[in-house]
């Protein structure tokens, strides 16, 4: 039977495929924007798999493109000679007012282009979730440490109190 949506399979929320946890420990996180990815066949198979990391990569302007870079999305199995290279350069799409904006902020604020995390919308695209992000220091990190155990210590004590 067929259903009465066009053949589109209705997903609940955006299954995430891969998340970069650090760097929002490593960066403060300016302005979110997503993107889309310009991906072949089989790398989108094996993301389907769930299979990918993107923890190293990091995203770089060039002549007015948004390219990402040493992103790992390792070969599908299933693939044959027409397989992709794992760590290679990916496009990303985005409008062109855009790209300047992360261009400008790059070139004159010094600020970096971080991947936070892949995932399928609802119409079943790949997205990336970037962002602009300003590098923390050695003793920031250690504040956001000390703020997060100390969270963690009063969640407990709320606890145990009852």
């Amino acid at each position: 039977m067929s259903s009465k949506s066009g053949g589109a399979k209705r997903r609940s929320g955006n299954p995430v495929i891969a998340d970069n946890r650090r760097a929002r420990f490593d960066f403060e996180i300016m302005d979110n924007l997503e993107v889309g990815v310009m991906l072949t066949g089989t790398e989108v198979k094996s993301l389907r798999a769930s299979k990918a990391t993107i923890a190293e990569s990091y995203v770089q302007v060039k002549n007015g493109e948004l390219w990402w870079v040493n992103a790992h999305i390792p070969e599908y199995n299933q693939g044959n000679r027409f397989n992709h290279e794992p760590r290679r350069i990916r496009k990303l799409l985005a409008h062109a007012r855009e790209i300047a904006r992360l261009g400008q902020a790059v070139d004159r604020e010094g600020l970096t282009i971080v991947p936070l995390k892949i995932y399928f919308n609802e119409r079943g695209r790949v997205k990336l979730e970037i962002a602009l992000a300003k590098g923390k220091k050695v003793h920031d990190k250690r504040q956001a440490e000390k703020k997060r155990d100390w969270q963690r210590d009063k969640a407990r004590l709320m606890r145990e109190r009852g």
